[in-house]
């Protein structure tokens, strides 16, 4: 059932205690296919994960990817005046049209696997702030954020991937990531080379880290004041998505760093907020393999991937459709005349 469409961030934070519990009929009747279908048990490894799992949130022992959503935000950051990225800040602008013209890998990626591509830019000529300065949102910003990435899930959708672009959000995501989940053994942990920092702009980003959480230590232990400060409005954008999936009770694919980032705003929010969502990949950014451990997510695939844009989730979008086949369009022991164990 669709819920009505938060409008402060009470709702949004209400929201998050009264989230739907999968469908255990429908996993028990995906399994009794499976159990059935020609092959030992289990022979198809996470393939009948995966089956299980699209079964749970779409409420069908035969699960569907017919309709498969690929959303791109696109976000400016105040803090890449600090020298934290490789690239300068015009770059999202740039690559949004990219998107636009169909030149990017997730183009690519959406066109092989038959997903419809969105990319939604989120006020690019107005950055958030620089939070190693004040809060990089207002509440009022981060909310209309949350909202439109909560307003990009539609009804009826089989699968919903998020991606992102923006300078400077490798810091954004790790300087929340730290807020969420500690950092007792150091910044550095958190913070990676991102779209390919030298030795110097790592230090950067890294004592940018760590002059943020100094100045926001305090306010943090809310998960959505975390995002507030920490964040930038892709990243809400992507928080506000994926609790929206929830309530829809659409599955959702994880892609890299900043991704997951986003949905563990919830999952510190409501323990189990994501169990609607499997994670593709894990990226060659450092503290994604360390983020996962803190959802409890194993991802599917490890290609060395750190492109952003939901390209790792589009790649894994091939390993859906494979996990589908299978279970749908294998013969059952009986309809091939084989001799069951």
């Amino acid at each position: 059932m669709q819920s009505p469409d938060p409008v402060t961030l009470a709702e949004f934070r209400a929201l998050c205690a009264a989230l739907p519990a999968p469908d255990a009929g429908a996993v028990a009747a995906a399994r009794a296919r499976d159990a059935v279908l020609t092959k030992p048990p289990g022979a198809l490894g996470r393939l009948e994960e995966i089956t299980r799992w699209l079964a749970a949130w779409q409420g069908r022992a035969v699960p569907e990817a017919g309709r498969v959503q690929i959303t791109v935000f696109a976000g400016n950051h105040g803090v890449t005046a600090r020298g934290i990225s490789a690239f300068p800040a015009e770059v999202t602008v740039q690559m949004v049209e990219n998107f636009r013209q169909g030149g990017a890998a997730i183009n690519q990626l959406a066109r092989t696997f038959g997903a419809e591509l969105e990319v939604i830019a989120l006020d690019l000529d107005r950055p958030t702030r620089d939070f190693c300065s004040a809060p990089a949102m207002e509440e009022a910003e981060l909310v209309a954020a949350l909202q439109a990435g909560w307003q990009s899930v539609r009804p009826g959708t089989d699968l919903y991937i998020a991606g992102e672009m923006g300078i400077g959000n490798t810091t954004s995501a790790a300087a929340l990531s730290a807020a969420l989940f500690g950092h007792d053994g150091g910044i550095a942990g958190w913070c990676g080379r991102g779209t390919g920092l030298d030795d110097a702009g790592l230090r950067r980003k890294e004592a940018a880290v760590a002059l943020a959480l100094a100045l926001h230590d305090g306010h943090l232990a809310d998960p959505f004041e975390a995002l507030c400060r920490l964040g930038g409005r892709e990243v809400a954008a992507m928080t506000g998505a994926v609790l929206h999936a929830r309530l829809l009770r659409v599955p959702v694919l994880l892609d890299g760093f900043i991704a997951c980032a986003a949905a563990a705003v919830l999952e510190r929010a409501q323990p189990g907020a994501l169990d609607h969502c499997m994670a593709a990949h894990q990226s060659a950014e450092g503290a994604h393999g360390r983020l996962l451990q803190a959802i409890g997510k194993e991802p599917l695939l490890s290609l060395g991937l750190r492109l952003g844009e939901g390209s790792g989730a589009g790649v894994a979008l091939g390993l859906i459709r494979a996990a589908l086949a299978c279970h749908s369009g294998m013969a059952t022991f009986a309809e091939a005349g084989v001799s069951g164990a």
